[in-house]
């Protein structure tokens, strides 16, 4: 104890907070709750039962070092009781070279969500030839839960080697809901999407709509990054344009409040989550069903070991269980 109040002098004035420090999300009620000692209550997403509101946001997969990443994530899912999106499958929809980098299934068990992952792109071609099965084939090989479609127009216009869109991503998912039994996920890259993209996926039969928001890994500036000076320095404002996970909540939350018929009832949101109060406080405010993710968080961990990727993610159960207790969001009318 004395070492302990030492401390407590010593480090005082290096603790000291000023009022603009104050996070105002949240009241503050340490009368109302003992310490939490039990694990998270678990609930019910993608059908499946989680232990933690958690996803492993889509990240890589195709080489040696990405197999080991995704295997890593995979068993701290298992562990955890989360969620995961593969990195975008394209490598092994028609070949089985990498397939062992993305065959996660037996790692995560069967209990957890566990999806693919492909590009607007390649599902657009293979609707406009009426023919889906190595989507399918996809699927079943991995004995994924379903499939997520990533949709990146700013990626593919500033990417070298990009593919333009023939039709606007929406007809697309449209026709290929009509085509697939599986379930399917909507995410973008890295810019987020607006009011009229949010609308038209809350009234479609998909699964959940991930955010993929401004303010994480953004691969329209990766592109660009890849690309000559003269292409960055015109084309580099486009990437500076997008939605954060904070105004696409509040957009999604004002679309609820419109007379439509809303059939996608589960948010993934993604994007710029810095912390687990920032996840905390997103889904508590959105007023659909909601985890956070997360991607490159998780990919830092995922590649230096497990031990190192198994406590990262402890702190952030055992910061969502504090949460819980004592922290409730100003504006918490769901």
């Amino acid at each position: 104890m004395t070492d302990r109040k030492k401390d407590h002098i010593n480090l005082a004035f290096q603790a000291k907070t000023g009022i603009e420090e104050i996070d105002r999300r949240f009241f503050y009620e340490p009368l109302m709750a003992k310490h939490p000692v039990a694990g998270l209550a678990p609930f019910k997403f993608l059908g499946k039962t989680m232990k933690a509101p958690i996803w492993v946001s889509s990240m890589t997969g195709g080489t040696q070092l990405s197999g080991q990443i995704n295997r890593n994530l995979a068993q701290v899912c298992r562990e955890f009781g989360l969620g995961m999106g593969l990195g975008s499958c394209r490598p092994i929809l028609h070949s089985d070279k990498h397939f062992q980098d993305f065959d996660m299934r037996e790692t995560i068990g069967d209990d957890l969500p566990f999806y693919a992952n492909l590009g607007i792109a390649q599902l657009e071609e293979m609707v406009l030839k009426d023919d889906i099965s190595p989507v399918d084939r996809l699927i079943e090989k991995l004995r994924a839960d379903g499939l997520i479609i990533h949709v990146n127009p700013l990626q593919e216009w500033l990417q070298p080697e990009g593919n333009l869109f023939s039709q606007p991503p929406v007809d697309t998912i449209r026709t290929y809901l009509e085509m697939t039994s599986y379930p399917v996920i909507v995410k973008e890259v890295g810019q987020g999407m607006g009011p009229e993209s949010l609308r038209a996926l809350l009234e479609l039969p998909i699964e959940a709509i991930e955010m993929a928001a401004f303010g994480g890994t953004n691969f329209a500036k990766v592109e660009l990054l890849r690309s000559d000076e003269f292409k960055r320095h015109y084309y580099g404002p486009v990437s500076r344009i997008g939605h954060d996970a904070f105004e696409m909540t509040d957009m999604i939350n004002g679309i609820l409040d419109e007379n439509i018929s809303v059939k996608c009832r589960q948010i993934i949101i993604s994007g710029g989550i810095g912390s687990f109060l920032d996840g905390y406080y997103l889904i508590n405010h959105c007023k659909l069903s909601a985890i956070y993710g997360q991607a490159s968080g998780f990919l830092k961990y995922a590649s230096q070991s497990y031990d190192e990727l198994k406590k990262f993610v402890e702190y952030q159960v055992e910061g969502i269980k504090l949460a819980n207790a004592y922290f409730v969001i100003k504006d918490s009318e769901r």
